[in-house]
């Protein structure tokens, strides 16, 4: 036995309740011949295995696992999650009190032990009334780095971020929807492995890095929504972005029949993005192959299968053992903030509340507040730097869309009435000089209200309806939950024509999933925050 397999069992025992739980953990490595280390916060049992030859095992192997018992340790983890595969490494999270943190992440050998681990193991009760939640967990390799001039194209971006980072594999970059020609000011970086990622975002801290003389915006990107193999082989749907705004559905349509008439069902376009259906799976991906690539109207357009949101367990995904503030269910317990809410205080959660209950809404749309502690560093930014996560009103997304599309701010004008009891209602006509033309030269909606911030954020959200589908109804849904009132159910039925469920799937090419599923839902309002931005 290792000497530091000892210290590990033996710091066990005083952690847990004496001798007999270290011995418990001596004796699990001596009939596995896993070794067993702690080390920054965590303990981890093989990685690799005894006798593993080669590289650990892909993206897609490792598995989160939550409401873990404080008190339970490997030596009783172990034999539970070794029923779906042989175990490449287990990480228990440790309190400095020596409890665990009621979480761990399981790699296994290969993804189709991991997934039949997430579908025998989740909601397993592990002890009488205690049930565990597993379910994927995803390395984040990607870096979001924002504030990039709109002229710099992708081998100059790749270029520049290969000069003061190591690892980098690629760089996505996304066209402006109005000119082909420049980018949307951002781009994501991809790297070969999540310390890789790490490291560049260490590295490129606000302040220190300036290409271009420009100060960037660097977070953690959303990682890829994964889906199941077996989803995937019946999807029949095609995804298509970085088409012209002008583009109709019937001329994609006419397109992607063109190498075989009347395979595709219908098509739904959103600005410079579409998805299209097809009848047969076959048919779809068989033009996957053909129109990738292929020019549209002058665009060369990207041409992927559309993945379907997972309803059991996508919304619920971690990443590299970083905890959202939305995790508490999945753990058990309230979790501990990390790296940078530790040092800011722990934020006094301010809930938004749908139709009477708490919204569970992706974290990004939490309303939160931290305490300033004296000495504490604030650095100047642009509003336009952020992503559309940060903003909580219509107001601030019309601003942020027209910004982004390069178009000139929205003007507001305010106007009133008085209504039959003398109450002075008011409305505001919402005007956006670059895209007036003699068929609309202002939005108005068609409600009054009785307070100017009232009838404001209904202009903002009557204009976004029109210029962006999507982008209001994320508004309307998710971050601006309190104008979901009867008044704004009228006025999102007017808009949208959602007579039934049906006709909103329609209008939301919602295929894949229940409208009745909030979580599944917010998941979706929540991809199309990501293509946003």
């Amino acid at each position: 036995m290792h000497e530091e397999n000892k210290a590990a069992a033996n710091g066990c025992g005083k952690i847990r309740s004496g001798a007999q739980n270290g011995a418990a953990l001596l004796a699990l490595m001596e009939k596995t011949g896993y070794s067993m280390v702690q080390q920054n916060g965590q303990r981890k049992f093989g990685g690799p295995p005894p006798g593993w030859e080669g590289p650990p095992p892909p993206r897609g192997c490792e598995v989160f696992v939550g409401k873990i018992p404080r008190d339970m340790y490997e030596d009783e983890l172990v034999p539970v999650f070794e029923r779906a595969g042989k175990i490449y490494e287990l990480r228990l999270m440790m309190e400095f009190s020596g409890e665990n943190r009621g979480y761990a992440f399981v790699m296994y050998t290969t993804k189709e032990e991991a997934q039949l681990a997430i579908k025998i193991l989740n909601n397993y009760e592990i002890r009488p009334g205690k049930f565990i939640g597993v379910c994927v967990s995803l390395d984040n390799c990607r870096l979001f780095i924002g504030a990039i001039p709109k002229d710099k194209k992708k081998e100059e971006i790749l270029n520049e971020m290969k000069k003061v980072t190591e690892g980098v594999v690629d760089v996505i970059v996304y066209p402006n929807a109005t000119d082909k020609t420049k980018n949307r000011g951002f781009a994501f970086v991809e790297y070969e492995s999540h310390r890789a990622a790490a490291m560049a975002r260490r590295r490129l801290i606000p302040g220190t890095f300036q290409p271009w003389g420009h100060t960037i915006q660097v977070d953690w990107a959303d990682p890829e929504k994964v889906v199941d193999e077996e989803t995937m082989q019946r999807v029949k749907v095609l995804y298509v972005r970085n088409l012209m705004i002008s583009t109709t559905e019937d001329k994609i349509k006419a397109e992607f029949n063109k190498f075989k008439p009347g395979v595709v069902e219908r098509v739904k376009k959103l600005r410079d993005y579409a998805f299209v259906h097809f009848f047969h799976r076959e048919d779809a991906v068989a033009a996957m192959s053909i129109m990738n690539g292929k020019c549209i109207d002058g665009a060369s357009i990207e041409v992927t299968l559309a993945k379907p949101v997972n309803k059991e367990s996508s919304w619920k995904q971690h990443f590299n053992g970083q905890i959202s503030p939305s995790s508490e269910n999945l753990l058990g317990f309230p979790n501990k903030e990390d790296g940078a809410q530790k040092s800011l205080g722990k934020p006094a959660s301010l809930a938004v509340r749908l139709n009477g209950q708490h919204s569970p809404g992706p974290p990004e749309v939490e309303r939160s507040t931290y305490p300033i502690f004296p000495g504490i560093k604030l650095t100047p930014i642009s509003m336009y730097s952020l992503k559309l996560s940060h903003f909580s009103s219509a107001v601030m997304h019309l601003d942020y869309f027209c910004h982004k599309n390069s178009w000139a701010p929205p003007e507001y004008c305010l106007y009133s009435t008085t209504s039959q009891d003398g109450k002075i209602l008011l409305v505001y006509k919402v005007l956006i000089s670059s895209i007036a033309d003699d068929s609309q030269s202002y939005f108005m909606p068609e409600k009054l209200c009785t307070t100017v911030e009232d009838a404001k954020e209904l202009a903002a959200q009557f204009t976004l309806l029109h210029l962006a589908p999507e982008q209001a109804y994320i508004t309307l849904l998710s971050l601006n939950a309190a104008w979901w009132d009867s008044k704004d159910r009228e006025l999102k039925k007017e808009k949208f024509q959602s007579k039934s469920e049906a006709s909103i799937r329609s209008i939301w090419d919602l295929d894949f999933f229940p409208l009745s599923d909030l979580h599944v839902f917010t998941l979706f309002l929540r991809v199309f925050i990501s293509v946003l931005d």
